[in-house]
């Protein structure tokens, strides 16, 4: 396959966003507030790996060198990673937590229905397998934020702050690179700008059954895409790349 690097760029974003938070949830694995979320996150967590596989096996086809899944997600620094800044964030506790994935979902799930569509055969796809496991992710996160925020006293303080904690983080969501948009003109990717209206309705409707505030805060984070993050991704990677860098020889 010869090298496209516009769309090259495009899937290896989201093959990394689905990395670094599928890296991120199976932290939770083991350290749960009960089983059974335990247990879901952690599912939740191998939904995302098996996306970022997806596509980071076309991505490594797409540089026209036949790299391999493997050597994107370990053999790449830093500022060759382009998620979202959201999707590293820490775990923190589960508010902070469940905030960030309910921000994330409701804007991968409308991101994954346009795709469903795209011109692109493969990403048509992925989209469309990805989707039925979204929808999943979204309606999870949803019930956590309306079971905290109209919870206790206690869980609906911890459910606020997270909330507008987590917001100065999604202004990114509905951004493109330049090479993003050369592939919105072809019809491969949706136009991130036009998710934004149905994305605040969504998440506004989800906080006022929640009994919670929606942000109303202008400034937003942004970088991630360009590969300027948090110092936390380093030591994501540095957790997540160890065991190939080490034995970079070594086989299954």
């Amino acid at each position: 396959m010869e090298q496209n690097q516009s769309l090259y760029e495009a899937v290896v974003h989201l093959g990394d966003n689905a990395l670094i938070l599928g890296h991120r949830l199976g932290e939770w694995c083991g350290h749960g507030p009960v089983l059974e979320q335990d247990i879901a996150m952690t599912n939740i967590s191998l939904d995302l790996i098996g996306q970022a596989r997806s596509y980071l096996d076309y991505a490594g086809k797409l540089t026209g060198e036949n790299k391999s899944e493997d050597d994107l997600a370990y053999h790449r620094n830093e500022l060759d990673f382009k998620n979202f800044l959201i999707t590293e964030m820490p775990n923190g506790d589960f508010a902070d937590t469940i905030a960030r994935q309910f921000y994330f979902d409701q804007w991968h799930y409308l991101f994954l229905e346009a795709m469903s569509a795209s011109a692109d055969e493969t990403l048509s796809a992925i989209a469309q397998k990805s989707l039925k496991e979204v929808t999943y992710h979204r309606r999870w996160s949803s019930e956590w934020v309306i079971r905290l925020g109209d919870g206790t006293a206690e869980s609906k303080e911890k459910m606020q702050r997270a909330i507008h904690e987590m917001w100065a983080y999604t202004g990114e969501m509905f951004e493109q690179t330049n090479a993003e948009n050369t592939e919105v003109g072809k019809g491969c990717i949706p136009n991130a700008a036009d998710l934004k209206e149905s994305w605040e309705k969504n998440v506004k409707a989800v906080l006022d059954e929640a009994t919670l505030e929606m942000s109303s805060e202008p400034w937003m984070q942004r970088g991630g895409k360009d590969g300027n993050h948090t110092e936390h991704l380093g030591y994501i990677l540095a957790e997540m790349q160890y065991l190939p860098r080490a034995y970079p020889d070594a086989k299954w």
